[in-house]
């Protein structure tokens, strides 16, 4: 008998342990509340989101110029230490795109990685950042890609290795890195132009998820204690700087900056090179305000030292 209340005992903490572990994978949707409401996003608002948020750099065929930037049915595939990752198809298409989908359907993968069919979706797709955008930009955006070609084709799958191939477990991933709080706790003072950079820096334009160091442990969570200060490539070729007062751009001015953005020229005159050719060609999209309003935070944002790494304290 003690034996049998042992193994019954053992079984009965293995069921709890399932349970536990199901519940804390389960997929988390946005409130009702936190949501716009259907048909009420405005697609000429929602353009400078498209180029903010970079989808094009992603979602468009590599190399794709001019109008075929717009026919968003998959880009270049992105090859990182857990396997290669390729976007999806989010073109109007109903079949193969998001045509289909509806706004909530939208917010819910945009804001909180989860797709359509209650699935987990893959944080190669920035939506730790995108997060933190307001309902009614999102439903903008969501507007405006509605008015995008369609392209009728599927995107390849993700080939990643075991375990990083079970969706499910990527619940215990956004328990631990899916944060839509601000991410720089700027003082009460800060202007309105700063504050604008902050919300399009830390959420649609996701310069973090490039710019910031990943935390200890190869989980790819950001390190917000070094933010903005550099980090090693998410392809493993080469470093992405940093950009804070302490970095490469230190003695840039907000104009500088902004200048760069515009034009890809340095103060040195010296040209955009490399991934940031097609993040600054999204900003030259953007109104100059937005551009100002970015150079604003980059400017405020704490200094880190140069040499911060992958790995640095968490």
């Amino acid at each position: 008998m003690p034996a049998r209340r042992f193994a019954l005992s053992i079984a009965l903490a293995v069921l709890a342990m399932g349970v536990g572990a199901y519940a804390l994978t389960t997929p988390r949707q946005l409130a009702a509340n936190a949501l716009a409401a259907e048909g009420s996003g405005v697609a000429a608002r929602g353009e400078a989101l498209f180029w903010a948020g970079g989808c094009a750099s992603c979602h468009a065929r590599a190399g794709a110029e001019g109008e075929d930037r717009l026919k968003l049915g998959g880009g270049a595939p992105l090859v990182t230490k857990f396997g290669t990752f390729h976007a999806p198809n989010i073109s109007p298409d109903r079949e193969h795109g998001i045509g289909a989908w509806t706004l909530a359907d939208f917010a819910n993968a945009l804001q909180r990685g989860v797709a359509p069919d209650g699935s987990h979706l893959y944080p190669a797709f920035p939506y730790t950042s995108y997060a933190r955008m307001t309902p009614g930009d999102v439903a903008d955006l969501h507007a405006y890609l509605a008015t995008l070609p369609a392209v009728a084709a599927d995107a390849p799958a993700n080939d990643l290795a075991f375990p990083f191939n079970i969706r499910r477990g990527l619940g215990l991933w956004q328990l631990a890195f899916l944060d839509p709080d601000p991410v720089v706790d700027l003082p009460a003072d800060a202007s309105a132009l700063v504050r604008r950079g902050q919300y399009l820096v830390e959420g649609p334009g996701h310069c973090g998820e490039c710019h910031t160091p990943r935390r200890l442990g190869g989980l790819g969570g950001l390190n917000h204690a070094n933010w903005l200060g550099g980090g090693p490539a998410p392809e493993g070729r080469g470093r992405i700087p940093n950009i804070t007062p302490g970095g490469a751009i230190a003695d840039w001015s907000q104009d500088d900056i902004a200048t760069y953005l515009e034009t890809g020229f340095t103060p040195e005159f010296d040209s955009v090179g490399g991934s940031m050719v097609e993040v600054q060609q999204n900003m030259a999209k953007l109104p100059a305000e937005d551009r100002q309003a970015i150079a604003a935070y980059l400017k405020a944002v704490p200094a880190v030292a140069d040499a911060a790494e992958e790995g640095a304290a968490n």
